[in-house]
């Protein structure tokens, strides 16, 4: 769906980060879920190089992106905005409350059960690397991590997706698990590995992915500068 100025539906996001954070910036997992809907949005670009305006804070408190609007609400964070969405339309949620929840349920575990066990694997290897703690951490890092995803391997099972179909449960974990790319980690568990290619095989991740690494390709330059 091509980006509109005149959307009804706003995010914001950032004009440009390191190489290491393209395809990460949290307003992909926004991104993506509006164009599975088919569902135009215009994007307000804030500069991650420097302190975000003071009237920022009052709408994301940490200062992050994405912050959504729409004609009915504005929210942070973006697991709350997906539930939003979700609850919109039966191509990220489905319709019956069973299989609704069991979708927001597997999101909410990408967020509390899987993200914060690959969170300090990304400060000993990038924010952290090289000071001296993180050699002896890292061992033990890894093999929280390493329970976690086996864990979400054994579930999965031989499965398509989390459920019987495509949510907004899959979309998160996948753009979670997507933080460990080139660390050799999720290819220790085929299914997982094979749910991420799935995933961003969908045209609706790829057009999302276009168009978030397009701006910071657009911005780089004055970046640099």
């Amino acid at each position: 769906m091509p980006l509109d100025p005149n959307a009804d539906v706003e995010i914001t996001a950032f004009r440009w980060v390191p190489r290491f954070a393209e395809g990460l910036v949290r307003d992909l997992r926004i991104r993506w879920a509006l164009e599975e809907m088919g569902r135009s949005y215009r994007v307000r670009l804030l500069d991650a190089t420097k302190p975000r305006p003071a009237e920022y804070f009052c709408e994301q408190p940490w200062g992050q992106v994405p912050v959504y609007k729409d004609k009915d609400v504005e929210l942070f964070e973006s697991g709350a905005i997906l539930i939003h969405l979700g609850l919109q339309d039966e191509r990220l949620l489905p319709s019956d409350k069973a299989s609704q929840m069991r979708g927001i349920a597997w999101l909410i575990a990408a967020l509390n059960s899987v993200e914060p066990a690959i969170f300090p694997l990304l400060m000993t290897d990038t924010f952290n690397r090289g000071e001296e703690w993180t050699a002896g951490a890292r061992p033990k890092f890894v093999a929280r991590l390493e329970g976690r995803l086996q864990c979400l391997s054994d579930s999965l099972g031989d499965k398509e997706w989390l459920e019987d179909r495509f949510t907004v449960g899959d979309l998160m974990m996948v753009a979670v698990l997507r933080q460990l790319r080139g660390k050799g980690m999720v290819e220790q568990y085929p299914n997982i590995a094979a749910l991420i290619e799935r995933a961003q095989a969908r045209p609706a991740f790829k057009r999302a992915l276009a168009d978030q690494l397009a701006v910071f390709e657009e911005h780089k330059e004055g970046a640099a500068a």
